[in-house]
């Protein structure tokens, strides 16, 4: 690398030599990074889908911006803090690096956890639906990771093991050796998991909180998979394993119980309603009938009187 310059190349497809400069803008000593940018327009478009569909989700538009700036916030600091504690032998010896987020080391799952925490606790004071919250935010995250991965690229890091496949990137991060482009497979398919999940909101929403619990299934399944190819990530203090393989199994099984439990809950639910509108439709009939008997025996009761009157009559002209 030279002064913020990488030259990456994916010699399989043919592609050589591209250069890649970190810095978008410098103004003086002051430099605008591509990875910033990226971030924020990830964020920028996440937003305006959300702003597009809070009606689907019967959610009000102040309230909510409250909940996407708490969250925007806490989600940076999580973001930034999971990133730093797993990883403090970076920087126990610089503590002024920490504030170094334009050079990188932004956790994903920090920011998840941050983010929709605060978000969350913003919804519970202001009496906002947190369900739904959640399932539209969950959806607009996929935007902006899908997005965001490619800040990555441009910093050349979260790649993977070596590969022999055709789409190996190479680079002076990389050694000089075609890698797996993690980064890629990450943006693919959280792109795919917003269509998905974009689709599904319109088909088959049962509940509120679904589409939070698909997205941690879609994505915890992808991030155990692809984090095992990395050759960066952050590891547990105690033991050899990968935090964000640990974290994406949990997410993995514990979305899967829960989606399974609350659509049978739906279901049942529906099943009870549709119970209820029977009965009362058997009952509306019963009255009905009733009704109908009753007006039948009255007309009759006045026929037999009729009867009777004309008899008396007559019995009393014979007399």
């Amino acid at each position: 690398m030279n002064d913020g310059i990488y030259h990456v190349s994916f010699p399989g497809l043919g592609i050589e030599s591209l250069e890649v400069n970190r810095v978008a803008v410098t103004v003086g000593n002051f430099s605008i990074y591509w990875y910033g940018i990226i971030i924020a327009v990830g964020f920028l478009l996440a937003l305006l889908y959300a702003m597009k569909n809070l009606k689907r989700y019967h959610l009000k538009q102040d309230t909510f911006i409250d909940c996407v700036l708490a969250g925007l916030i806490c989600g940076i600091i999580g973001a930034r803090a999971y990133f730093v504690i797993f990883s403090w032998d970076n920087y126990k010896d610089n503590l002024l690096d920490i504030f170094a987020i334009h050079n990188g080391g932004l956790a994903i799952y920090g920011g998840i956890i941050g983010g929709m925490g605060a978000g969350c606790i913003m919804a519970k004071i202001l009496k906002v639906n947190i369900p739904a919250i959640l399932d539209i935010s969950a959806t607009g995250f996929l935007i902006g990771q899908g997005l965001g991965r490619w800040g990555n690229f441009i910093n050349q890091e979260a790649f993977g093991t070596p590969t022999d496949l055709p789409w190996g990137m190479v680079s002076e991060n990389t050694g000089g050796v075609a890698v797996h482009p993690c980064f890629f497979y990450e943006s693919v398919w959280c792109i795919a998991g917003f269509f998905l999940l974009w689709f599904l909101s319109y088909k088959w929403r049962k509940f509120d909180g679904q589409m939070f619990l698909l997205y941690l299934i879609w994505y915890g399944f992808e991030r155990m998979i692809v984090e095992g190819l990395r050759t960066d990530s952050l590891m547990t203090p105690f033991l050899n394993l990968r935090v964000s393989q640990i974290l994406s199994g949990i997410l993995v099984i514990t979305g899967t119980v829960l989606l399974i439990v609350n659509l049978q809950k739906a279901k049942h639910r529906v099943l009870a309603a549709e119970t209820e509108e029977a009965d009362g439709n058997d009952t509306g009939s019963v009255t009905a009938e009733n009704k109908k008997s009753n007006e039948t025996d009255k007309k009759t009761a006045q026929v037999d009187n009729e009867h009777e009157n004309v008899k008396e009559n007559e019995n009393g002209k014979d007399h």
